[in-house]
């Protein structure tokens, strides 16, 4: 199962915010992320640096690169740029994370 991991950056004082849009995160982007393949998707918080960690179990046959290109995800991006570091199309400034140790289930 694929995994994607990156890195990206609150602004001051948008903790609480942040996490109150994602508690109201809207059903048909929950919907579009499924249907592109996002099996598990999680979010952390780094309170003293603002930087969140994100996670993401993929499908083999995902296809979460399509999803930019959909309005309900720039209609998104648009509504976190006021809380978050992101490129000039309004999607969040992400760093992709190296994955450098894995423990997995016993077999």
């Amino acid at each position: 199962m694929p995994i994607h991991a990156v890195r990206m950056t609150l602004y001051p004082g948008q903790e609480a915010e942040y996490r109150r849009r994602h508690d109201a995160i809207w059903p048909e982007l929950v919907e579009a992320l499924r249907e592109a393949g996002i099996e598990e998707y999680r979010i952390f918080l780094d309170p003293q640096s603002r930087h969140l960690f994100a996670i993401m179990w993929l499908a083999e046959d995902h296809h979460v690169d399509d999803l930019p290109a959909l309005p309900v995800m720039q209609r998104w991006w648009n509504a976190m740029a006021d809380i978050m570091d992101t490129e000039s199309d309004t999607s969040p400034q992400s760093v992709a994370l190296e994955e450098v140790f894995t423990l997995r289930p016993k077999e």
